[in-house]
């Protein structure tokens, strides 16, 4: 989207304010399908440094992750328990930490979507 979506930053931006991590979305962006529940930034960036500090290889990005994001509309949608789905699976099975720009999302459903063999 050259334009991002207005409805789609209203949805962002009231999950901003509410520090709310239960809106569940799904979204096609660069011909990925990315489905799971949305994060405030800053706790999508605490979480990310907390994963990051326990890493032995890892933990020196921690800190890039633990400063605040800037203020203003949203300009990114972030994920956790997300998956990335691919034919049948969705990927990572757990669930993962995704940030998304609104700008290219070219498709988006409220809730997520899983698979079932039943």
């Amino acid at each position: 989207m050259s334009k991002p979506d207005e409805l789609l930053v209203a949805v962002a931006a009231l999950v901003e304010s509410e520090q709310s991590n239960q809106m569940s979305l799904t979204v096609v962006t660069g011909g990925a399908v990315i489905t799971g529940r949305l994060a405030p930034e800053a706790v999508w960036r605490q979480r990310v440094s907390e994963v990051l500090t326990d890493s032995d290889r890892l933990g020196e990005f921690s800190a890039v992750f633990a400063t605040p994001g800037p203020k203003g509309p949203p300009t990114h949608l972030h994920f956790h328990v997300a998956r990335i789905l691919q034919g049948t699976v969705g990927i990572p099975e757990t669930g993962g930490m995704y940030r998304v720009a609104i700008e290219d999302v070219s498709a988006w459903t409220m809730g997520d979507f899983s698979y079932s063999d039943r």
